[in-house]
């Protein structure tokens, strides 16, 4: 695989978790002022789209690094956390009070993993 195309992939997970931080963080303080924004804050199907979305970019982006140089454990028990914590998040487990702190920390999880990727593959090239 390019150094591009898997650099357009940790790329493209980096800016989903962003994305989703944004949603957590972001829409709540606009949900005040415009009401679009508000149904988008509280809309379930937005939880499962971002799920849906970063785990198979997520498994492919750290496949295909794992078939050019083998990624430690760590880093796929970080990948598979942060996909956790999403989707318990999504699922608001434990509770729905705790859904913002739980997508937080899986989206940031997630978006360190594949900087801390595509730091290692730039390093290796």
């Amino acid at each position: 695989m390019k150094s591009s195309q898997a650099a357009l992939l940790d790329a493209s997970a980096v800016a989903l978790s962003s994305l989703c931080l944004l949603h957590c963080l972001a829409l709540p303080l606009l949900a005040a002022a415009l009401p679009l924004f508000g149904a988008w804050a509280e809309a379930e199907w937005v939880h499962a789209v971002f799920v849906a979305i970063a785990l198979p970019i997520t498994g492919f982006a750290l496949w295909r690094a794992h078939r050019q140089h083998p990624l430690p454990a760590p880093t796929w028990l970080a990948a598979a956390a942060g996909l956790a914590l999403l989707l318990a998040g999504a699922l608001e487990l434990p509770s729905h009070d705790s859904e913002t702190v739980v997508t937080v920390a899986g989206s940031l999880l997630l978006a360190a993993t594949h900087l801390w990727n595509a730091r290692r593959r730039h390093r290796q090239c």
